[in-house]
């Protein structure tokens, strides 16, 4: 029934349906708005509200069209739609029919300039239901940009075929889109299997998003198999680890980038990943609890602890009037060319195929040859938000002692102090699997 005007009060004060009977399913109610015939606000038993329009077609079947979530769309914004899609039904057209037919029309490159626009301005939620982080929105730009345009851009979708979609996946395997760096800033293009699964991966998220908001109306990648990408082995073992330490020495003394070469020792002390490292804030350092508490990383919001030997280089390094623990060269963002140092670094110490990743692989390493169970080390590496010190607060101290073990022995590596690899009787492991047990 129409009631009063739909406004954000009305739209607030809507509560819920409940079951009159029970056993009785509950089902969605609707409370319409008595200006604007046929335009309306559908409640789910969740508590979920959505803008709707209902109407009939030109052959007269009846039709409820749900145009926009409440939240994400103002009353007055969803007025605005319904009044000209109802508008286009006083004429005799049927604007879901047009609007589908419009949506088979739609390119691949059109859809993925969609995604970016919506998701930057957080009207597409990704994991836990939040706004997709700028990091995430940064990588799928770059294949979307670098594979998917090229490959796919001028392709409708509505012509698309699972064929044409793992034949993509072939051609970035097999390195087609793979270009090398330009000039002195910037990235090489590469390819092989991780980088086509991980796009495909995109890309299937991607049309997800699309068909949830009605924009398309299926997933043409549903059902894609995706290539499963060989895991990364290499580590560097204890003689590398001393190698690549006496090669920093060399390169710091010749001149080398002082903040490249912190952060690579950094990264070899605490296990982070490449731009947790390099995105740490000073705020963030708890010195009391040797502890940094990050406000999110790529699991949520998480306290990590790390070794003595790591917060001391922190606590080493120059202090500007920067945020960061490892301030960009120029500008005020952080440093981000650490790839290339290392680079540099493994050319002159010559280290092969070695990573900011193969970094942390090693320092999870070395604590498995120290003894310490794969539940210590996933805590160190901040696996999960719901890990080991989110769980077990009172293991925070076996930890830390944990923590400093790994980074004395990396240190000492790095620095030509090795040590025996020692085994699982550290008191720290004893203390860390009685708390658990």
């Amino acid at each position: 029934m129409a009631g009063e005007k739909l406004t954000k009060r009305v739209v607030d004060a809507l509560k819920a349906p409940e079951p009159s009977k029970v056993g009785v399913k509950v089902r969605e109610s609707f409370r319409w708005d008595r200006e604007l015939r046929g335009f309306g606000v559908q409640v789910m038993p969740s508590g979920l509200k959505s803008f709707v329009i209902q109407y009939r077609t030109p052959e007269g079947r009846p039709r409820r069209v749900v145009i926009g979530r409440y939240g994400l769309m103002t009353v007055e914004e969803a007025r605005i739609i319904a009044h000209e899609k109802l508008v286009a039904v006083s004429k005799g057209i049927d604007p879901v029919a047009d609007e589908a037919k419009a949506a088979r029309l739609l390119t691949v490159a059109e859809i993925c300039d969609w995604y970016i626009v919506e998701a930057e301005t957080g009207r597409i939620l990704g994991r836990r239901r939040r706004a997709i982080k700028a990091s995430t929105l940064a990588m799928d730009r770059s294949r979307i940009e670098a594979h998917i345009k090229p490959l796919l851009g001028r392709r409708q979708i509505g012509s698309l075929k699972l064929g044409d979609i793992e034949g993509a996946q072939a051609d970035i395997a097999a390195g087609k889109t793979s270009k090398a760096r330009v000039g002195s800033r910037g990235g090489a293009t590469t390819g092989g299997e991780g980088v086509a699964a991980r796009t495909i991966s995109t890309l299937h998220a991607i049309f997800e998003h699309a068909v949830r908001l009605g924009r398309i109306e299926a997933n043409p990648a549903k059902g894609v198999r995706k290539l499963a990408a060989q895991p990364r082995e290499r580590r560097l073992s204890r003689a590398e680890i001393e190698r690549l330490g006496k090669t920093l020495r060399a390169v710091a003394e010749e001149g080398e980038n002082p903040t490249g070469l912190a952060a690579i020792r950094f990264l070899l002390l605490t296990g982070f990943r490449r731009m947790e490292g390099l995105g740490l804030q000073r705020a963030w350092l708890d010195e009391e609890e040797e502890a940094i508490r990050f406000p999110d990383t790529k699991s949520g919001a998480q306290t990590r602890v790390i070794g003595r030997a790591a917060i001391e280089l922190l606590l080493g390094q120059p202090k500007t009037k920067s945020p960061y623990f490892f301030p960009a060269d120029w500008g005020g963002g952080h440093f981000v060319g650490v790839v290339r140092v290392l680079d540099r670094v493994c050319e002159k110490a010559r280290l092969a195929d070695i990573t900011p990743h193969t970094l942390r692989h090693t320092f999870a390493s070395l604590a498995g040859d120290l003894g310490f169970s794969e539940l210590t080390i996933a805590a160190l590496l901040g696996h999960s938000a719901r890990g080991v010190t989110q769980r077990y607060i009172h293991i925070d101290e076996a930890l830390r002692m944990t923590a400093d073990r790994v980074a004395a022995e990396m240190a000492g590596i790095l620095d030509g102090r090795a040590t025996p690899a020692r085994t699982s009787g550290d008191r720290a492991e004893r203390r860390l699997e009685a708390a658990i047990s």
